[in-house]
């Protein structure tokens, strides 16, 4: 299922008036909790580490945060861009007391930099971009969608090897995925670990490859996903569905499918953040007499009534007619905004009525002065 991602201060336990110190200090406590190296057997604590990240990358900075803060995760400058293992490692390893990359950070979790074990592999995300009519956005939708991705071989489980047949611990780097080299220098001893040429960082090696998939693990399958979207996206909101990615090559666990929203426009209605706008035009004679229009809504036609001395540029307001909050607050109004049509070109009739009228006291705005007597000479001549 589709999910919306969760709100930054909630993500990080915080109030949204935290200051620096209090968001830092909450970002140590939540990446540290979800480091995957502290949790080799829980799949989904790499995606709460990044989305710990993701928060404390906008936050900690005042202009996404002032951004997110008024338009949430539509700001268009937020987060999303740490989502890289090691970018994140690098670029707020100072939080920990180091500059990036390996010492005081992976201090926390036995020391000496991430080549200690082998995190489970995660395989790439997909993204699709997904094109939502109006009122689809305004209720909500569950849409089909066929996507081509790698699944896990099913007569090898996605190990690469032939069934039957085990996978054998690597001779080359006894099955840590990385090699160690020993330098001599001037300062002393250096050790430098590079991955594995036997197993490629793996740790195991196939003695039998398998038939289908011959060792990759993994095949090309097209599948139909459902996917259900809440109602009150906005145009160029990512939403993901975690596992519907690819599997990864000989084993591991998939990764996500990324599901943009494309808002196509609709004919007559405008959406304004939760209210739909529309655009009335009324002639001359309904501004002055009043009328009863009908007008599409998302939901269908609806009736309205212009009163009778109606000025150009009056909003009438069709409560709850609009889009439903994304965050379950309510739902949003259509505005109609009236606008006076005003002909440019009319009949010798219309004008020797219209010159009549010209020389009317009623036709020109006087403030507070009773206008029946032009509203009935225009009713007259409509008679």
């Amino acid at each position: 299922m589709a999910t919306v991602k969760r709100d930054y201060y909630e993500v990080l336990g915080i109030a949204k008036n935290a200051e620096g110190d209090v968001i830092k200090s909450a970002y140590r406590k939540m990446a540290i909790k979800y480091h995957p190296d502290k949790n080799p057997d829980d799949p989904t604590a790499e995606d709460k580490f990044k989305e710990a990240a993701e928060a404390y990358e906008v936050l900690s900075d005042g202009d996404k945060r002032a951004r997110y803060d008024r338009f949430g995760h539509q700001q268009g400058g937020g987060g999303g861009h740490a989502q890289n293992m090691e970018d994140i490692f690098s670029q707020f390893g100072d939080i920990f007391g180091n500059g990036g990359g390996g010492g005081g950070f992976e201090g926390f979790f036995g020391g000496g930099g991430r080549g200690q074990g082998r995190r489970v592999k995660k395989g790439s995300n997909l993204r699709i971009k997904l094109k939502l009519d109006l009122e689809e956005i305004a209720n909500g939708v569950e849409k089909k969608i066929k996507v081509k991705r790698y699944v896990a071989c099913p007569p090898c489980s996605g190990t690469g090897a032939k069934n039957g047949t085990e996978l054998k611990t690597c001779a080359t780097c006894q099955g840590s995925g990385q090699t160690k080299r020993v330098v001599n220098t001037m300062l002393g001893q250096m050790v430098s670990a590079s991955t594995c040429p036997t197993c490629h960082g793996e740790g195991k090696t196939i003695s039998t490859t398998c038939d289908v998939c011959k060792g990759d693990g993994r095949q090309l399958n097209e599948e139909v996903i459902p996917i259900n979207i809440p109602a009150g996206v906005a145009n160029d909101m990512q939403l993901s569905m975690s596992g519907k990615g690819n599997f990864p090559e000989r084993g591991g666990v998939p990764g996500d499918l990324l599901i943009q929203i494309e808002e196509e426009p609709h004919e007559f209605l405008k959406r304004d953040g939760n209210n739909i706008m529309f655009e009335q035009y009324i002639s001359f004679v309904d501004a002055a007499l009043g009328a009863s229009l009908e007008v599409p809504t998302i939901e269908g036609k609806v009736k309205i009534k212009v009163d009778p001395g109606t000025q150009p540029g009056k909003i009438l307001r069709l409560r709850g007619k609009g889009i439903k909050d994304l965050n379950g607050y309510g739902r949003g109004d259509q505005l109609i905004h009236l606008n006076v049509w005003t002909p440019k070109n009319v009949s010798n009739q219309e004008r020797e009525l219209l010159e009549k009228l010209r020389d009317s006291d009623n036709f020109i705005p006087h403030p507070g002065k009773n206008e029946k007597g032009f509203f009935e000479k225009v009713k007259e001549y409509f008679q």
